[in-house]
């Protein structure tokens, strides 16, 4: 089994390296740290799985994902991520991913989920983490609509804001004037908005 490892962490992907190895009859290929990357490596060798981060450097996780799944909808993918919203795993699974580990998961169950998405089996969270009424209650308090609380869980989510437009197919005067709104609601300090990159 020909395993890909997609994610910009070296000390991370020392650790996935070490536990994966344990597991027979399987080659490790060299690891690509983002999407473009990964569209490359994808292009020119065989691969059976790839273990997928969706925060990545210039080509995002999920942007990577849905080209993958268009491209080779026969290739498994394992989402390994720290988010853990329930948009992120609904989003992935819809985009045709066999399985979204937490970067909180320990060794065995790492192990356990590469070879049931090997097998062909899925694995997706049974409890996924109570974002949306966390959400519910921010929105009322500070009167923010569904679509500023979606530009938080990005901004979060560490997009910037041409990825922001490019995901919700809005431009960035948009992005911004949101952002705009949303300090003004919440009373952040107007640095909060030069955190951001362009």
């Amino acid at each position: 089994m020909r395993i890909l490892l997609a994610d910009d962490h070296p000390l991370l992907l020392d650790g996935l390296h070490h536990i994966l190895a344990e597991l027979p009859d399987v080659e490790l290929l060299p690891p690509v740290s983002n999407g473009y990357q990964l569209l490359d490596y994808l292009h020119t060798h065989p691969v059976d799985l790839v273990l997928l981060d969706l925060n990545m450097p210039k080509m995002d996780g999920l942007t990577a994902l849905k080209v993958v799944n268009q491209r080779y909808p026969a290739l498994k993918v394992l989402v390994f991520s720290s988010y853990t919203q329930a948009h992120y795993i609904n989003e992935v699974q819809a985009l045709g991913a066999s399985g979204y580990l937490y970067k909180t998961t320990d060794a065995p169950t790492l192990k356990a989920a590469v070879l049931a998405v090997a097998g062909g089996q899925t694995w997706f969270p049974k409890q996924i983490a109570p974002a949306e009424a966390a959400d519910d209650d921010f929105s009322r308090k500070y009167q923010l609509t569904k679509r500023e609380i979606e530009i938080i869980r990005l901004v979060v989510s560490g997009l910037t804001t041409r990825q922001m437009s490019e995901q919700l197919f809005v431009s960035e005067f948009t992005i911004n004037a949101h952002r705009r709104n949303i300090a003004r609601k919440t009373g952040a300090d107007t640095r909060w908005l030069s955190q951001f990159r362009p």
